[in-house]
């Protein structure tokens, strides 16, 4: 790959690439695209202006500034391969990767929202022009799959794909995330999304629905630990019963924000082996460690698989298997509005398995997020904290969200 890129910077036909979000981690991606051989950022994007200025001078060489996305898209005269969607958006991120779908542009997702809410539209439209959406590879839902992929061509069964959680407070608020936030350069619906497990529960509905795995209780059971090699023991994989699921540990401070692997092999030839390479395991389980995840620093690497190769990193493959379902934050009465659906004082999302959810008419956290209506998603009836909320329980406005849902249904 790297070969390519180089050949293709001689030759000066290098991969041209949109970014829209000049957020903190499109900063990151603006800079490292400048520093990644065969690639040129033809335009970035941003509603702010300085941001998008920001990014421009980060990245380094000449590059369109713009405010206006879609215009940017939809003007042939701005060449654009591969677009990177780095908002904290959903139907906004919807609205550019289609523009990006429909001049056959690839689209890269360093945004899990979009990916996971309306990922399911956007692959079917992307099908049918030939280019493919994908996670990025840096997130840890992309870094997952890179490494089940390998794990499973060395002839191992995914037991559980898992993920590192530093901190997590599900009760936490707006008011309470402020100064953190502030510290971390987030805004502070996007760091309290972090904070109450929103985000961790969508990445990880992903990666699940790239391979049909499932969490054992909603949220998943997340024990404690001081060590990630203490996985082995915290969990009974024997109950799982062959089927592979999803899950994470909380406060591994050595390796916060990396992600892990446990694969099973029953034969007793390899097990001398991965003894002798000191892999950590309980036999037949394993555990194989990435301690870390780039995010910027990786987005390259799928932006050149989807270009040169037609190649995606994390589909969701497997359909919608699991999804993250909007939970009480508190106890919610009629008349309360949820202001906003991840990262919000009303609710904070769990994954769960789709189909039994459904059954029970609970509603994805996402589809409370109606972004461009002037009206709230209203609760109608109590909700007692802790509990999941029901379409029976919530009035949803007429939004752009709404009939996204509707049409993606389908596909389901």
């Amino acid at each position: 790959m790297l070969n390519e890129l180089k050949l293709r910077e001689l030759e000066n036909r290098p991969i041209q690439v949109g970014l829209v979000g000049l957020g903190a981690m499109g900063l990151g991606i603006a800079y490292q695209i400048g520093k990644t051989p065969g690639m040129r950022l033809s335009f970035v994007a941003d509603l702010s202006e300085a941001a998008a200025k920001k990014g421009a001078e980060i990245y380094g060489k000449p590059t369109r500034v713009v405010t206006d996305a879609l215009g940017a898209l939809r003007d042939e005269k701005i060449p654009c391969d591969v677009l990177v969607e780095a908002t904290n958006s959903i139907v906004a991120a919807y609205d550019y990767c289609q523009a990006a779908i429909e001049r056959k542009a690839h689209c890269v997702l360093m945004n899990a929202e979009v990916d996971a809410i309306l990922g399911y539209l956007l692959r079917d439209a992307a099908a049918r022009q030939g280019v493919v959406v994908t996670s990025d590879a840096g997130d840890q839902h992309g870094v997952l799959s890179r490494m089940m992929e390998e794990i499973e061509m060395w002839g191992f069964e995914i037991t559980q794909a898992g993920n590192m959680k530093g901190f997590l407070e599900r009760h936490r608020d707006l008011e309470g995330t402020v100064e953190v936030a502030k510290k971390l350069g987030l805004s502070p619906v996007q760091c309290l999304a972090y904070t109450d497990g929103s985000k961790l529960n969508i990445e990880m509905s992903v990666i699940a629905n790239e391979y049909g795995l499932i969490p054992t209780v909603p949220g998943m059971e997340g024990p404690r630990a001081d060590k990630v090699e203490d996985v082995v023991n915290l969990f009974d994989f024997d109950s799982y019963g062959g089927k592979g699921r999803v899950d994470y540990v909380l406060g591994a401070k050595q390796h916060g924000g990396g992600v892990y692997v446990v694969g099973r092999c029953d034969d007793g030839f390899q097990q001398g082996y991965l003894n002798y390479y000191k892999v950590t395991n309980k036999h037949p389980y394993y555990l194989f460690l990435r301690p870390y995840h780039l995010c910027h620093l990786e987005t390259p690497r799928a932006v050149a698989l989807a270009a040169l190769y037609g190649k995606a990193v994390c589909t969701m493959k497997m359909g919608r298997v699991t999804d993250c379902f909007a939970y009480a934050k508190r106890d919610l009465k009629p008349g309360d509005r949820v202001e906003h659906a991840i990262g919000s004082d009303e609710v904070y999302g769990l994954i769960m398995e789709a189909k039994p959810a459904d059954a029970a008419n609970l509603v994805p956290q996402g589809v409370l997020d109606v972004e461009g209506s002037p009206e709230r998603p209203v609760i109608r009836r109590a909700v007692p904290k802790d509990q999941p909320v029901s379409w029976d329980d919530v009035e949803l406005p007429a939004s752009r969200m709404a009939e996204l849902w509707e049409k993606q249904k389908p596909l389901l």
